[in-house]
């Protein structure tokens, strides 16, 4: 089954730039393109696409506000030629952000984390039973969210915050990273560096003193490495 990309960028020539890219990936398909975020807004009321590559300079509705406006919003890709803009759309759940001009090999990261995040999605179940464990965060002044332990990728500390990578989002979260860690179970959970905190079955690879989650990389800190590859060594069958 092909997954349903849609574009909407006021330049032409950044559409046909991704377009082209796309094209010869026989499982993405581009179902329409729109320079007009409102044209594209009218379109989502009655069509269904998995996710959505989208600008955020563009007039009358600026990509951050396009986000804000959808209620069951795809996976969310931006394109942008302005880097600034990356910390706001963490909070906003945007899978990728991608600085223009974009190159072909840093596209394909993006593409293999949309099919990763599908096929997680496809082979979960649609709920999450009480059985399983979950810990409630505060991501705004008044808006307490659940997140379940089994969908945690990575914990990134940002100074005074941290971004919590789940299989279903990002959230932005004041907290620190020890205190973070140890709220979490400790069998499922590793310290890999003083900004990373991994969940020990998501790991794809470990390659020299790095580790792979969904096509990114996290380096282990030289005073955490002999620590980390005892731990994984000893989860491993």
């Amino acid at each position: 089954m092909k997954i349903k990309c849609l574009i909407i960028d006021d330049e032409p020539l950044a559409i046909n730039v991704i377009k082209n890219y796309l094209e010869p990936i026989e499982n993405f398909e581009v179902i329409d393109t729109f320079s007009n975020p409102i044209e594209g807004l009218n379109f989502l009321k009655n069509n269904r696409v998995d996710v959505i590559f989208l600008d955020i300079n563009m007039p009358v509705l600026d990509g951050i506000n396009f986000i804000k406006s959808l209620e069951n919003p795809p996976l969310l890709v931006i394109t942008s030629a302005y880097s600034q803009f990356a910390i706001e759309t963490y909070e906003l759940d945007v899978l990728d952000y991608l600085v223009k001009p974009i190159e072909f090999p840093r596209l394909m990261k993006t593409l293999n984390k949309i099919s990763k995040r599908l096929e997680n999605k496809t082979n979960s179940p649609q709920e999450n039973t009480t059985d399983s464990p979950f810990i409630f965060v505060k991501i705004d002044k008044k808006r307490m969210k659940k997140i379940f332990f089994n969908e945690i990728l990575v914990i990134e500390s940002l100074k005074d915050y941290l971004k919590i990578n789940t299989l279903t989002g990002k959230y932005i979260i004041h907290s620190t990273l020890s205190d973070f860690t140890d709220l979490l179970p400790e069998k499922n959970f590793l310290r890999i560096h003083r900004s990373y905190t991994i969940a020990i079955d998501k790991i794809d690879a470990v390659e020299g003193n790095s580790i792979e989650i969904e096509g990114l990389r996290y380096v282990i800190g030289r005073s955490y490495i002999d620590h980390v590859k005892q731990r994984i060594l000893n989860s491993s069958i």
